[in-house]
């Protein structure tokens, strides 16, 4: 029987790179359990290895050959003797077949049942599973696009534009909007060929565009004793290509009688379908009008800004509710305090389209200060590998409103130095987005970028 003392688990296995696997590995250390990082041969100098109690090399640069290879992680899990895996988020972390192998192999898969993260990682059939709970969903196809000519009368029916998304889609990709007639089987054709080469799996849906909407999302905890509860909403609205680039929490200019009706209906939904550990439902939300989009089963890259205003660590709920323990906290104590911002710092050019900078970083020094968290794996002297997302740091920031999390931010991005042959980043858009006084009004949709 474990103690209150007794860590829920002796070693985990950080099934995953970058920021956050460093993020894994750092709450484990609090908890007294040993990890295991596994990595690519282009990771072999990462920050996530070089903390970690144990680090196995599981194969080359390219993700498939390494982080979305399941055999090399499964066999570097049974040889270190890891209880559990933590996968983190993207690779193998929404792979409900992954789950189940680690589940043959008695090792403890840290996320949802495989069963639940299948009916949920399909988009589709997230919207028909949500539907039946009672949330609203955005106008759209029931269920996969079948046909050209089924494409075309559920496009008559909900009205142009609309937006195709990969069933299968995650990350921002697999998704194309059409706003005339002629780019609709075009765009169907592109669009199911993404699929099929991104994901495996060429089936999407339809769902009516809103132009001018906002993102918004709600976390939830769930555990195997039967609680549900939420930690409250952020705010992902700034985005560039469907990824996001600014969070927030709470959500600025919210109405409290909304607020309310997202966090109950992803309570509802997680519970309708059996959800366990750490969830994101999303909705976008367009004046007193919002409706469900999908689901995330994994811990997020935004989770930050909600343990910023709540102070509870997500990582550390996920790890206890995989052991079987219930959750630390009920409803009653989630107590969000302040605003908190992230800022995403990405190796990317904004002025060619965010396209990726791979290369030596010769100056890195993050910010500091009071209310400020930098989670990050790089520094001087690392190489910015071409195989992977782009992401080289979160600048996170708390203050007791809004305008004081805003003049922080500016503050701590001032401070970031990066530099290197080659390299851009995402800083100084983050900067002029935080001037903007449409952002600053809390008036902006996801549409803010485009225009």
């Amino acid at each position: 029987m474990t103690s209150q003392s007794d860590p829920p688990f002796r070693k985990i296995l950080v099934a995953n790179r970058g920021e956050i696997a460093l993020r894994v590995v750092r709450t484990c250390r609090e908890m007294g359990i040993r990890t295991v990082v596994v990595h690519s041969t282009a990771d072999r100098d990462s920050a996530a290895v070089r903390l970690a109690d144990e680090a196995v090399q599981i194969g080359p640069g390219a993700p498939r050959k390494s982080y979305l290879y399941p055999a090399m992680i499964i066999e570097a899990a049974l040889r270190t003797g890891a209880e559990a895996i933590h996968p983190g988020y993207g690779f193998l972390s929404e792979d409900p077949d992954f789950a189940e192998i680690c589940d043959k192999n008695g090792i403890v898969f840290i996320g949802p049942h495989p069963d639940v993260m299948a009916r949920l990682g399909d988009k589709a059939t997230a919207r028909e599973l949500m539907a039946a709970a009672g949330l609203p969903v955005v106008p759209g196809s029931a269920e996969a696009i079948a046909s050209p000519a089924e494409l075309v009368e559920t496009t008559k029916r909900v009205g142009l534009p609309v937006i195709i998304k990969a069933s299968a889609g995650g990350g921002g990709r697999g998704m194309s909007v059409v706003r005339e007639w002629d780019e609709l089987l075009p765009t169907f054709r592109t669009t199911r060929a993404t699929a099929r080469g991104v994901f495996g799996d060429d089936r999407v849906y339809l769902e009516r565009y809103w132009e001018n909407a906002r993102h918004i999302e709600v976390q939830v905890l769930a555990d195997n004793h039967g609680t549900v509860l939420h930690l409250g909403e952020r705010d992902c609205s700034v985005q560039r290509r469907h990824q996001k680039l600014i969070e927030e929490s709470p959500a600025p200019l919210l109405p409290p009688a909304l607020r309310e009706r997202l966090t109950q209906a992803a309570v509802r939904g997680a519970a309708a379908v059996g959800y366990t550990g750490a969830g994101t439902f999303e909705f976008l939300v367009d004046g007193d009008e919002a409706a469900f989009i999908e689901v995330n089963c994994r811990i997020q890259v935004e989770h930050p800004v909600t343990e910023a205003v709540t102070g509870i660590d997500l990582v550390r709920e996920q790890i206890r509710v995989a052991a079987g323990l219930p959750l630390s906290v009920t409803q009653e104590e989630v107590r969000p305090n302040g605003v908190a911002i992230e800022c995403r710092v990405n190796a990317e050019d904004p002025r060619r389209d965010f396209a990726p900078c791979p290369g030596l970083l010769s100056e890195f020094v993050p910010p500091g200060g009071q209310f400020v968290r930098v989670d990050t794996h790089a520094y001087a002297g690392w190489h910015v590998p071409p195989y992977y997302d782009s992401l080289l740091a979160k600048v996170i920031v708390w203050a007791p409103d809004r305008d004081q999390a805003i003049a922080r931010m500016r503050r701590a991005l001032a401070e970031f130095r990066i530099a290197g042959p080659g390299i851009s980043t995402t800083s100084e858009l983050l900067q002029e987005v935080l001037a903007d006084p449409v952002f600053r009004a809390g008036q902006h949709s996801t549409s803010l970028l485009r225009k």
